[in-house]
């Protein structure tokens, strides 16, 4: 049987400004290769932990801006203002937002169950014989949810 994971879920940024706890268990985890994730990590990818806004609480000051994804679609995101690191995205008015998995304290259970915007991925880059795979941004996120649900089980506890 896999480890359970303690809830809360804690972060933050590199600097240490600014602090989260998420007190319920994620909803979905999957990169984004996109290009304008690519370039907002620095790296190969972007990491998004879906997560309900309302069960993130936040010590610190978070800064936010708007951009237009490659969807077309406007996406907030929320970082720290002393040292810049992104901690989420999450269009307005939603009820999801997506914490960027490198900022957890421990990422060790960390694993994608999908990727989406494949088309874009950096050369090396391979995905999981199980991984879900969209050649671009999917129609809505119900199968990503399922198989994060069917991956994780019940692994989360208060």
């Amino acid at each position: 049987m896999p480890p359970q994971i303690a809830l809360p879920l804690n972060g933050g940024c590199q600097c240490g400004a600014l602090r989260y706890s998420i007190t319920s268990a994620p909803v979905a985890y999957y990169w984004c290769h996109c290009t304008q994730c690519q370039r907002a990590s620095g790296s190969a990818f972007g990491e998004s932990l879906r997560v309900r806004r309302a069960d993130v609480q936040v010590r610190g000051t978070l800064g936010h801006w708007a951009r237009v994804t490659d969807a077309g679609t406007t996406t907030e995101v929320a970082f720290c203002p002393v040292c810049a690191t992104r901690i989420w995205h999450t269009r307005p008015d939603a009820e999801f937002c997506h914490i960027r998995g490198g900022t957890l304290d421990d990422t060790s259970w960390l694993e994608p169950v999908a990727h989406i915007w494949a088309r874009s991925r950096q050369p090396g880059v391979e995905f999981g014989p199980d991984a879900l795979v969209f050649e671009k941004q999917p129609s809505g996120l119900d199968a990503i949810v399922a198989r994060w649900a069917e991956r994780m089980g019940s692994r989360f506890t208060p």
